[in-house]
């Protein structure tokens, strides 16, 4: 049995208990269903285009969001690690505003931008800055001493230092604060449209579970899951270029 039946094993068996026992009558809760009617709502949601359309919607803010959130992250971090002196002064300022959860701005957000990509946008950024952030920071400060010193002698600009050699010597490192930023993303997307945004993924579960359409529900569910993990397939694809990763590990 090859390693994708082996992996496969699990999932269908509780699938196929969890369909028995629904049309045996063993599970009655209506907020459970059972995979087949799971699988058809789905299906339906994808010929219809709602699903493709609330997709379309809460990846549009959890990219752009990340976007954001990635270059402030990176430009910060990059500051904080070649330079001790602002990472000293600026720290415990970084570390108030990082207590901060991402979603307690909704409400200034709201105020600020009213409903809509931009504030769902502003709130994800927010929340992509600090892991991204973080990252760099580390990332920067175990960069090679010597590469540095080579861009003080050639007398590089802060821009010319990062992108010939600061960025590719921990380029590996910030992708990581990327990937974890990109879940970070889809989740305080997801969240805002539950609590506020009447706009994507977030906000059709809430329609689901107001109209009793368990079915429906957990179709979304599982394709937001199917989505953070084609996007998170994705960076992983350019998190060494060329196989450096593999080598140097």
């Amino acid at each position: 049995m090859g390693p994708l039946l082996r992996g496969a094993l699990i999932p269908v068996l509780f699938l196929s208990l969890w369909e028995l026992a629904a049309k045996t009558g063993w599970l009655v809760f209506e907020s459970l269903s059972w995979p087949s009617a799971i699988f058809l709502a789905g299906l339906g949601a994808l010929l219809d285009g709602s699903i493709l359309l609330s997709t379309w919607q809460t990846c549009q803010a959890a990219l752009l969001g990340l976007v954001i959130g990635a270059s402030v992250g990176v430009l910060l971090g990059s500051v904080l690690g070649l330079w001790s002196l602002v990472a000293r002064m600026a720290g415990p300022t970084f570390d108030a505003l990082r207590a901060i959860p991402a979603v307690a701005l909704m409400p200034l957000g709201l105020l600020m931008f009213g409903w809509g990509l931009s504030m769902e946008a502003t709130v994800v950024a927010y929340a992509c800055t600090w892991p991204v952030l973080i990252a760099t920071w580390s990332a920067v400060r175990g960069v090679e001493p010597r590469l540095l010193e080579v861009a003080d002698v050639l007398e590089m600009r802060f821009g010319e230092r990062l992108h010939r050699i600061v960025l590719p010597a921990a380029f590996v490192r910030i992708n990581i604060g990327i990937r974890i930023a990109l879940g970070v993303a889809l989740v305080v997307a997801v969240t805002v449209e539950i609590a506020v945004n009447p706009r994507g993924l977030g906000y059709s579960l809430v329609l689901a579970q107001q109209s009793l359409k368990a079915d429906l529900m957990y179709a979304q569910l599982l394709w937001l899951a199917l989505i953070g993990y084609l996007l998170n397939a994705i960076l992983k694809t350019v998190e060494t270029p060329g196989g450096g990763a593999r080598r140097s590990a």
